[in-house]
């Protein structure tokens, strides 16, 4: 990947130019147009307004039952998950992908297979950025130490730091954020091995976070409300994913064993 070149390119932008450039690469590399993705505009409505009705219903229950921590628990809540939902799809995506293509016709599983580079090259950026960027930085700062007695290089490898990787610290930081909510949305690309495979994995997401949120307990309120609650996210995220698969296969022929 062309890593190295984004690093010696943000060496002279500004902070605004840093997340500009990391917010384009981000965009290109995990929600750029694919030949394999579905663009329905009325699948696209969909999910947007059951994100929005979701979100309404989060405030009305706070709002009436309260929730522990107050709203800054909220906010934090969901910049944590973010971050959760990528990471999630790093564990539980290799699975499902392989029961996917297992699930599939005997001659289609060769086709399937050499387009997972698509996606394996999202996973890549996502991992990789923030492995070079700490892992340079670290290595860097123990050159600079082992140089202690060598005043004119270690003043080089310090003014480097200072001049380019601080600043790949940030287009790291930035790439990382632009890339977390497009890598969840667009679950790595991986509509480029089959356009019924985010739909897929959006319900194995949605309700592996939900039993990982359940560690913090039930939302505030009635029992019957908590588990209204609980439930009616992950479920109305299914509903809406098994519509688009119908929508998929009847408005486009696209079938999950297809």
């Amino acid at each position: 990947m062309s890593l190295g070149r984004d690093v010696m390119a943000v060496g002279g932008c500004g902070p605004f130019g840093l997340f500009r450039h990391a917010r384009a690469r981000a965009t290109a590399i995990f929600a750029a147009p694919s030949t394999g993705r579905v663009n329905d505009p009325v699948i696209g409505r969909v999910q947007k307004a059951r994100a929005v009705v979701g979100a309404l219903t989060t405030f009305v229950l706070i709002s009436v039952y309260g929730v522990d921590g107050g709203w800054s628990a909220v906010f934090e809540d969901g910049f944590t998950k973010l971050f959760t939902a990528p990471l999630v799809l790093l564990l539980v995506g290799p699975v499902v992908v392989a029961g996917f293509i297992w699930y599939a016709p005997r001659q289609h599983r060769p086709l399937l297979r050499s387009r997972l580079r698509h996606p394996l090259r999202a996973v890549g950026w996502y991992v990789g950025v923030p492995v070079v960027a700490v892992g340079g930085f670290l290595g860097l700062g123990m050159l600079g130490k082992s140089l202690s007695g060598y005043a004119v290089p270690q003043a080089v490898v310090f003014v480097f730091m200072a001049l380019v990787w601080f600043p790949f610290l940030m287009w790291a930081a930035g790439f990382l954020f632009f890339a977390s909510g497009a890598a969840a949305r667009f679950a790595f690309n991986t509509a480029d091995v089959h356009a019924s495979l985010p739909a897929v994995l959006t319900v194995v997401l949605v309700w592996v976070l939900n039993l990982v949120q359940l560690g913090d307990g039930l939302p505030n309120g009635p029992l019957a409300v908590k588990i209204a609650a609980f439930l009616g996210g992950p479920l109305s995220v299914t509903a809406v994913s098994c519509w688009e698969l119908h929508v998929l296969r009847t408005r486009y022929g696209v079938r999950v064993r297809g």
